[in-house]
């Protein structure tokens, strides 16, 4: 009975074993404090403080961004899942349209003849058009300013978070 089993190299595996080891006793050594850590390069040292405030002050924007467009927390997680699962956000009235049609039925109900109902309709479709400008204005913040900078954190932040970690182990 043949058994083919691939070709396993012991040396390599020492090799490798060997330099697991000793990056474990450095970092143990390290965080002891019995021997001093390799330093980077200052310049490398700058840009890595400039990626992390970069990372940080991204991330605050993004969020204080959407906090002021999407006031309410709830709206903001039920359209943070809807845009997980790629469906499209449902289409709620913002409180400037709430408040117009209230103010457009309470004309009706007062009379359109007489004047306090004219001036109730008149601002009521005057709250429409702004809440429609608000609509307008949060749909293409979201485009232009906070969709670019979330693909920015979830790409190239990614790769240079994952690229800093990959160097500290080698290191």
């Amino acid at each position: 009975m043949n058994i083919n089993l691939p070709s396993f190299n012991v040396k390599n595996l020492i090799k490798e074993a060997g330099h697991s080891l000793s990056r474990a006793v450095q970092l143990t050594e390290e965080k002891l404090g019995t021997t001093e850590r390799t330093e980077y390069d200052q310049e490398f040292q700058t840009l890595a403080e400039h990626a992390d405030a970069t990372k940080l002050w991204t991330e605050k924007i993004v969020k204080n961004t959407e906090s002021v467009l999407v006031p309410n927390p709830q709206n903001r997680v039920e359209d943070f899942i809807f845009e997980k699962i790629d469906k499209s956000k449902p289409q709620r009235l913002s409180n400037l349209e709430h408040l117009a049609l209230d103010m457009i039925e309470a004309g009706g109900d007062f009379g359109q003849d007489l004047p306090y109902g004219q001036v109730l309709i008149k601002v009521g479709q005057a709250e429409q058009k702004l809440g429609h400008c608000e609509r307008d204005f949060i749909g293409s913040t979201s485009i232009c300013f906070t969709q670019p900078l979330r693909t920015f954190l979830e790409g190239d932040m990614k790769i240079i978070t994952k690229e800093r970690g990959l160097l500290e182990s080698k290191r």
